[in-house]
């Protein structure tokens, strides 16, 4: 579609939950509710269901299992994800330079939130700066000035001589940490999978907390009472039963604890829920996970017991507001997903878009 082409959008245009329209225009890349002046000849219609193009809150393009990757595939890694109606991601860590995509028109637009920071020895080979608890504040900092206004830390992963999950930072460390990245202007969160490291990342004053399987009733007040979001990839959380399988004879009580974790998943989640927990779509693309998973993530949130608009809107309206990107209100860059029937009705419908638009411009 050229420049100067109109992009007429007609059907049904979920603008948010309630509000429902009949059709919405593009005019130099950016939503409009009012018809053109010249809008005869040179205009091309996409008719459906229409959103706002899909966020996917915790997504790595540029990773893989073993680490970094090239260009080339970082590229199809995005291409993956657009083509499956993301067209925002929140890129929680990733030891790779994309900044490239941001001149690339065609690709989604990333949120980063630069390189994991974990302890030493503490986390997936070549993913983060493995570093130690007096050098926390220094990197955290680093990040936020490099990220786009998110630090991703590590919170807890296997301790070799407890042979379970354990916390990786001390309390005064994290609470100076995290001082620094909002002093910065930059937001944190963690990658959490077991309960003891969560009260101090919370206390501390994090903002979100990624896969969050330990939440209890203990801490699930405490999240909802300081407004800390989860995403809760359980996409994600479903491996756990297999990597539980394949460290068992090492570490015999960290399996039976990835076991129960995940045993207990959708209660977690739907707890979290409804207590009011703010709950987001991310997929944990990237490392050992494929792309394109958003779809599947938003139907195990529905299985979980939140309620389909609101897990539409956990990678939608309220995804896009949380992470400060507009939805489709009037002059806002045209990126939408076009569907043939109403997702509000079963999310399913968003594993099969039927024309994408991004920056005003229909993915063929």
């Amino acid at each position: 579609m050229s420049d100067r082409m109109v992009l007429h959008v007609k059907g049904r245009v979920l603008v948010g939950p309630e509000d429902v329209r009949d059709e919405l225009w593009v005019v130099g890349g950016r939503v409009t509710y009012t018809r053109p002046r010249a809008a005869g000849g040179d205009v091309r219609t996409v008719t459906g269901w229409a959103l706002p193009g899909l966020v996917d809150a915790h997504c790595h393009v540029g990773l893989d299992a073993h680490g970094a990757v090239d260009a080339a595939t970082s590229e199809k890694q995005a291409l993956t994800d657009r083509d499956a109606g993301t067209l925002l991601i929140r890129d929680a860590g990733s030891a790779a330079d994309t900044r490239w995509i941001d001149d690339r028109e065609d690709l989604p637009k990333i949120i980063r939130a630069g390189r994991h920071i974990a302890r030493t020895r503490r986390y997936i080979r070549n993913y983060a700066h493995e570093i130690e608890p007096a050098d926390l504040v220094a990197y955290v900092g680093r990040e936020a000035r490099r990220g786009d206004g998110w630090v991703k830390l590590v919170g807890d992963w296997i301790d070799r001589e407890a042979g379970d999950l354990t916390a990786c930072w001390p309390r005064a460390e994290v609470e100076a940490a995290i001082a620094e990245a909002h002093r910065l202007g930059a937001r944190v969160t963690a990658h959490c999978f077991a309960e003891d490291s969560l009260r101090d990342l919370v206390e501390a004053g994090i903002d979100c907390v990624e896969h969050a399987t330990g939440l209890t009733d203990d801490t699930i007040p405490l999240f909802a009472e300081r407004g800390v979001a989860i995403v809760p990839t359980l996409v994600n959380i479903a491996t756990f039963p297999g990597l539980a399988d394949g460290g068992e004879s090492k570490f015999p009580r960290w399996a039976d604890h990835m076991r129960r974790l995940h045993a207990r998943r959708y209660d977690t989640v739907r707890s979290a829920y409804d207590a009011g927990i703010p709950v987001f779509v991310g997929t944990d693309a990237g490392g050992s996970l494929a792309h394109g998973l958003v779809a599947a993530e938003v139907a195990e949130l529905v299985k979980a017991g939140i309620p389909p608009v609101r897990a539409l809107s956990a990678t939608t309206w309220g995804a896009r507001a949380w992470l400060g990107r507009p939805a489709l209100e009037e002059g806002a860059p045209a990126d939408l997903v076009v569907y043939d029937d109403d997702p509000r009705a079963d999310v399913r419908v968003l594993a099969a878009p039927r024309r994408i638009v991004l920056n005003g411009r229909v993915i063929d």
